[in-house]
């Protein structure tokens, strides 16, 4: 078993990670706290190892927080794209997300690229331990069947880069930004990868307090209202060199 450091961000990188001693293994779950624990496959310290590797590789992340856990493969679960199921009936003809949803205490599954961001219903519990074996098991049991892991549908109905642009840019100029102008915020749209968009949050939205919560309530529910097929919203913003508007 291996561990690594927690990801504060659903959608930031990760460190390498740090192999526990043998002696220690049998101890490791008591010995080290439970958001910091890689689980369930085989692990590689870095991202050539895994892409090199001629198995199936599967790196489990929680969160900081504990509200998430994030997987990394060293197969693409969707090449070129990503995908948000908010729910079980958006599952349904995509044989990874049904497998997903059939594991009772999940609630959102995101696969973008290799890396697939779950959560869960209940938001108390911290512990990702027995979850994440269930996500790493049917990880693994999808790709080794060798057939496509996402609906047909998904991928015949996808809108440009430039369409989903032009929604995302539209939403940020006629609803987000004048929501968050109020508290001298600002979201700009970086840039547009598939139907993954990545945006920066300026001005009051940098290092606040309540931007989480402003990214996942606010902002996603609008882009995804605005363009039904967008995919990941990524925040490349450093909000540790924000200045807190509301608190010291």
């Amino acid at each position: 078993m291996k561990y690594s450091s927690p990801n504060t961000d659903e959608e930031k990188g990760s460190e390498p990670a740090v192999e526990t001693a043998p002696e220690e293994k049998d101890n490791a779950w008591k010995d080290e706290p439970v958001k910091r624990t890689v689980i369930n496959a085989s692990v590689l310290a870095s991202q050539s190892e895994l892409e090199e590797s001629g198995d199936v590789l599967i790196k489990a992340e929680p969160s900081a927080t504990g509200d998430l856990c994030r997987f990394m493969v060293n197969r693409f679960l969707f090449e070129g794209h990503s995908w948000n199921f908010a729910d079980f009936e958006s599952a349904d003809g995509s044989p990874l997300a049904e497998a997903l949803f059939s594991i009772e205490e999940l609630e959102t599954a995101l696969v973008n690229g290799s890396t697939l961001t779950v959560t869960r219903k209940d938001k108390s519990v911290v512990d990702w331990e027995p979850v994440a074996r269930e996500v790493g098991a049917a990880i693994r049991q999808c790709l080794e069947a060798e057939k496509p892991l996402m609906a047909e549908k998904i991928v015949a109905d996808m809108p440009s880069e430039e369409t989903i642009r032009e929604g995302i840019q539209k939403c940020i100029d006629a609803e987000v930004n004048p929501g968050v102008a109020g508290h001298g915020g600002n979201i700009t749209l970086t840039e547009v990868d598939g139907n993954t968009v990545t945006i920066h949050m300026g001005g009051g939205c940098q290092g606040c307090s309540a931007a989480d919560l402003t990214l996942k309530a606010g902002i996603h529910g609008a882009f995804r209202k605005a363009v039904p097929m967008v995919g990941a919203i990524l925040d490349e913003t450093d909000h540790a060199a924000g200045m807190n508007p509301y608190f010291s």
